[in-house]
């Protein structure tokens, strides 16, 4: 029964139904097949979405939605710009850095790549640079944004191994700065080596200037960051406050936010929240069949059988992750496997909060893997450049996301010093 389960949901896929559509028909397919009552689709849904901390996620999705029509955004990447825009390439470390500080507040790597893509991948033609290098640095640095707190995807994480939310977001920090370097690093060596056109120094007024304009929006990361490490707020208070301040920044400092215009965000954030949770219900119904089947033990099973090593073990999950990131979104494949591989993790002794990190890490890396990278097909829709092409340029920047990954891999204390420093 369980090979239907699998084919159906591969087909599904293949034909370019959307991953939740392609997991919910497997399991209708499945359901109908076993001759078990269909009442259990609404039970298994609701189960999967009757979860305190997931009432943080709207929050999140419509505070990035607001900033993106506040000015926000633009002001993150002028300031960005700013600073390194004197250096050789500067558009492309300014890329990055608009991709750090904004810090996945949007939701996921997917829309990072289409709301700093839509920006940036324009004006990085406009200026010179080839259109293709332009994709691929929006592309790559879209994966700094769910490492780097507040993030969605250590959220669910969180929300289904019961780990503590502000000890995952500080985990990530230390591994999304380095990767973040390690991006920029790439991307300069590049530009100098292509002569990438550079601005004059706009000088330290200027940079100032452009500092005290982004203000109010860094500090919008910082504020939710520390709220919830410092035990002020719950990561779903958390997300309420980043509502709060988008507007109130948006409407009384920045002044760009038109209160006739939050209606249609609201809509809009509501539709992104309906789809994602529509996707968190039915990848719970999915794994339950999954369990059922005994899948998660059979899975374990064959990992262990090849070696009880945990370093070789921590090799085979990071191929396992990556190659599944390249073809379905960071969040269904967390619901999915994470609690699966996570118990093989902690019974090889790996710290479970490192593994969060290495999870994530994997995953969102796979969405710009080729041959099916879900960011390098919106990165390169933007730029109206081949997903070739695209994929080509992206390849010095993936390799470095793959050193990354060993080193938060095999170094647990990349991922395990803050935690331990501040709130152990």
């Amino acid at each position: 029964m369980i090979w239907i389960l699998f084919i159906v949901f591969f087909v599904a896929l293949f034909f370019g139904v959307p991953i939740a559509f392609a997991l919910g028909l497997a399991s209708l397919v499945y359901l109908v097949a076993a001759d078990i009552p269909l009442v259990i689709i609404p039970l298994k849904m609701y189960s999967g979405i009757d979860v305190f901390v997931l009432l943080s996620i709207p929050g999140f999705i419509l505070a990035g939605n607001i900033m993106n029509n506040s000015g926000m955004t633009d002001r993150i990447i002028k300031f960005s710009n700013n600073l390194v825009g004197h250096i050789r390439g500067g558009l492309g470390l300014a890329n990055i850095g608009a991709s750090m500080i904004f810090a996945g507040i949007s939701g996921t790597a997917v829309a990072d790549t289409a709301s700093i893509g839509s920006i940036m991948i324009p004006a990085m033609k406009k200026e010179g640079y080839e259109a293709d290098f332009s994709c691929a640095v929006t592309a790559s640095s879209s994966t700094i944004g769910p490492i780097i707190p507040p993030s969605l995807p250590m959220i669910i994480a969180g929300s289904l191994t019961g780990l503590s939310i502000g000890k995952l977001f500080l985990a990530g920090a230390i591994p999304g700065i380095l990767l973040a370097f390690g991006l920029m690093g790439v991307s300069y060596y590049l530009s100098v080596k292509k002569n990438h056109p550079k601005k004059a120094p706009v000088g330290i007024r200027r940079i100032g200037k452009g500092f005290i304009d982004a203000f109010w929006s860094i500090l919008m990361t910082f504020l939710i960051l520390f709220g919830i490490v410092g035990g002020v707020f719950t990561p779903t208070e958390a997300s309420i406050v980043a509502v709060l301040y988008a507007v109130f920044v948006g409407l009384f400092i920045y002044k760009e936010l038109k209160i006739n215009k939050l209606p249609a965000i609201i809509l809009d954030s509501a539709i992104t929240t309906g789809s994602l949770m529509v996707l968190v219900g039915l990848a719970n119904l999915f794994g339950w069949i999954l369990v059922s089947e005994q899948i998660p033990q059979a899975i374990a099973n064959s990992l262990l059988s090849i070696s009880t090593n945990k370093y070789l073990l921590l090799i085979l999950i990071n191929l396992l992750l990556i190659f599944v990131g390249t073809f379905m979104e960071t969040i269904a494949a967390l619901l999915i496997l994470f609690p699966i591989l996570l118990k093989v993790a902690i019974g090889v002794g790996i710290d479970p909060t490192q593994f969060t990190v290495i999870a994530v890490l994997n995953l969102i890396i796979g969405l710009n893997t080729p041959p099916v990278g879900i960011c390098l097909f919106v990165a390169s829709s933007i730029g109206k450049v081949s997903i070739a092409k695209v994929t080509k340029a992206g390849l010095p920047f993936l390799i470095v996301s793959l050193i990354v990954l060993l080193l938060v891999t095999y170094i647990p204390q990349l991922s395990l010093f803050l935690p331990e420093w501040l709130m152990d």
